[in-house]
């Protein structure tokens, strides 16, 4: 066995150790029932089939002369692999895909000797030099990469490779594994989807109370900003002032990729309580004179494995193209969205401040005395911890006194968490950096527009709208990617001068 072997064999066992040491804690369980219910033969038995399974479906590379010529593998061998990957232990399935990534990935040596040989050629003609090159990007060709593409082909085997990629990326993500192997599977699957899920393979569709109620059900379900309450939540929101729509994909019947509502409004929405709160034009008709604006106020990606393979971008763009075949005046588009993080980030800066005694450098001096005024605390760092409490428990939004008092310091503090806290020069806040990327203004934020206790937790129950200008998101979104330059407003511009008069982060 080679050293990788081992240390995959010895980790198993491990575990199951550790298994047969807590249940050797359960009153009344005989030595023989444990060793029964964890037979060493069993770990055995599945190690000895990951290695059957993946040398029957796992076709050696052809030659680069037969790499066009050479017979697909028969449709069983992908079933199978589908079918004993999905009987295995999310533990099991750590160790399967370790495998198939460490044993069938590319033939380090062929690639070694071809690079050699490319140097070799330099001085010979473009013709020699141009097939050297391509023989050693062949080579580059991950062996089990013939496997996903051939899994790609059968019934059901997209959705099966999407959800592979799904455990893929929450190992990485818990820590799991961290196996450059793992990282090249991820990464050739990744690009494998984006091929297989580009935007013109891609069927758009809009969502109405007509739809099949599978797909009502899904997207209701699926609904990761606002969550769908009731039927009668899902028929508003696919409703008359509203569209949604989807990303569908041939080889994934009946499922959703990505989804967008949008709600049609005379005025760019400042609030989201009257976009799904509000059921009073359910029953009503459109009246086209009503609707000046398109509002996005929720986009939500359906599919884990589809993580970095770009769709939203492209359905906002494909859904502003169809809102104006219907609406041919409409000329505002923006969103409304969300600020995940703010009372997190909020919260480390209150701590940061406390620490370092420089509570005053957060608030003004009457900001400050309001404070202490509402919760009785002491000046100084007994304010600063009355003021913690508060948005940790939420407890302020009770106090109108607090609400008014707090406004102008929240508002500064979290426009400076969207425009000046950055991640590698880009917007720290994931919602910000998509809508920045596509090009958007950072326009608005807006005081109170998320009064739900979810929206509280997550931003003191501030919003923001990033808005479409359709003649410059080109130019913006290049500025953005290429330099990291945002285009906001000048209201969000006036703020961060307040903020930076104000505080000292």
């Amino acid at each position: 066995m080679t050293p990788f072997h081992l240390c995959t064999a010895a980790r198993s066992l491990l575990k199951s150790y550790r298994h047969r040491a807590v249940l050797k804690t359960v009153p009344g369980l005989r030595v023989w029932e444990f060793r029964n219910m964890y037979p060493c033969t069993s770990i055995i038995a599945v190690h000895n089939g990951m290695e059957e399974i993946l040398r029957k479906t796992v076709a050696p590379l052809p030659s680069y002369e037969m790499r066009d010529k050479s017979p697909p593998p028969p449709e069983s061998n992908s079933l199978e692999f589908m079918h004993f990957y999905k009987s295995l232990e999310k533990e099991q399935k750590l160790d399967f895909l370790e495998k198939l990534s460490h044993d069938f990935g590319v033939d380090h040596r062929w690639a070694s000797d071809l690079a050699a040989k490319l140097l070799d050629t330099q001085g010979r003609d473009v013709a020699t030099i141009l097939q050297v090159e391509d023989r050693l990007r062949y080579s580059l060709t991950p062996r089990y990469r013939q496997l996903l593409t051939h899994i790609s082909k059968v019934q059901g085997g997209v959705k099966f490779l999407v959800d592979l990629r799904a455990d893929l990326i929450e190992f990485a993500f818990s820590k799991i594994s961290d196996s450059p192997h793992m990282r090249d599977l991820n990464s050739t699957l990744k690009s494998l989807l984006s091929e297989w899920f580009s935007v013109g393979l891609l069927r758009l569709e809009r969502i109405t109370w007509q739809s099949p109620c599978e797909i009502l059900q899904k997207i209701s379900q699926y609904e990761a900003v606002h969550p769908v309450r009731n039927w009668t939540d899902i028929k508003c929101r696919v409703g008359p002032y509203r569209r949604c729509y989807a990303f569908t994909h041939a080889s994934m019947p009946g499922e959703p990729l990505v989804v967008l509502h949008v709600a049609l409004t005379e005025d760019i929405a400042n609030n989201i309580q009257g976009i799904v709160r509000e059921f009073s034009t359910l029953d009503a008709d459109e009246d086209v004179n009503k609707i000046n604006a398109a509002i996005f106020y929720s986009i939500s990606s359906t599919q884990a494995g589809l993580q970095g393979v770009e769709l939203g971008n492209y359905l906002i763009k494909r859904v502003v193209r169809e809102l104006q075949s219907e609406f041919s005046h409409m000329a505002q588009f923006s969103s409304l969205s969300p600020i995940p993080g703010f009372s997190l980030w909020l919260q480390g800066a209150l701590g940061q401040h406390k620490k370092e005694g420089r509570a005053i450098e957060l608030l003004s001096e009457q900001e400050w005395r309001e404070v202490e005024d509402v919760t009785g605390a002491a000046p100084g760092a007994p304010a600063l911890e009355a003021l913690r409490r508060l948005i940790s428990t939420s407890e302020w939004i009770r106090s109108d006194r607090l609400v008014r008092a707090l406004e102008p310091a929240l508002m500064r503090l979290c426009t400076w968490y969207l425009y000046g806290e950055k991640r590698r020069g880009y917007a720290l806040n994931p919602v910000a950096n998509f809508h920045l990327q596509n090009g958007a203004t950072m326009w608005r934020l807006n005081w109170q527009a998320d009064i739900s206790p979810r929206g509280i937790a997550n931003s003191c129950g501030i919003m923001v709208n990033y808005r479409y200008f359709l003649q410059e998101t080109s130019t913006n979104s290049a500025a953005y990617l290429q330099n990291k330059v945002i285009k906001a407003s000048e209201q969000v511009l006036g703020l961060v001068t307040q903020f930076q008069k104000n505080s000292k982060l």
